[in-house]
Formats: structure tokens, C-alpha cells, sequence
């Protein structure tokens, strides 16, 4: 059975710096955002707070979305945060 796949955005604070990525493990991926587990652009840049986030039935259609997503506007994603998210709260707490 395939597991289910997820895109998610992680931002430094609201309207700050965004992370888009795709896992298929959310929580454990956000907590090592959080913790600074993961050594690169989240960590350089202070992403941790999870701002949006949408699951698919495959990891390979979680891919696909990510790679469309990555070429989107600045602004593109800012709607799609506020369409889910409009205070930018995170979303971390509501995942366990």
C-alpha cells in the first residue's frame, strides 16, 4: 500500500520567508523543521512555522504538486495561505 503523500509551506513568520516541500511523514518532517534538525534552507532562514498544508493519496502526486507550486509567484502562495490559514497560525499543534 502507498503511503499518502503531503506539500506544506513553512514560513519564518507571517508574510516572512516561505519553504515549500513534500513528505510523507508531516508532523515528524515539521518537527525537524522546528528543531533545526534539518541542515539547508530552513534552518538558515528560521522556518518554522507550519502555515499551510495539503495531503495527497500518493507521494508521487505529492511531487507533483510541490514541483508546481516551487514555480508559483510569491503571491500565488501568500493566497493559498490565507485561503487555509488567514491569521497564519501554526499549524503544527493540530497535526498529533
Amino acid at each position: 500500500m502507498e503511503k499518502a503523500g503531503y506539500v506544506y509551506i513553512m514560513a519564518s513568520r507571517p508574510n516572512g520567508t516561505l519553504y515549500i516541500g513534500v513528505t510523507s511523514d508531516l508532523p515528524k518532517r515539521v518537527y525537524e523543521h522546528r528543531e533545526g534538525l534539518i541542515p539547508g534552507f530552513t534552518k538558515r532562514y528560521g522556518c518554522k512555522m507550519l502555515v499551510w498544508y495539503q495531503t495527497f493519496d500518493t507521494i508521487e502526486a505529492a511531487r507533483t504538486r510541490e514541483l508546481q507550486m516551487k514555480e508559483w509567484r510569491r503571491a500565488w502562495k501568500i493566497e493559498a495561505i490565507l485561503a487555509l490559514n488567514s491569521d497564519w497560525a501554526d499549524l503544527f499543534e493540530g497535526l498529533a
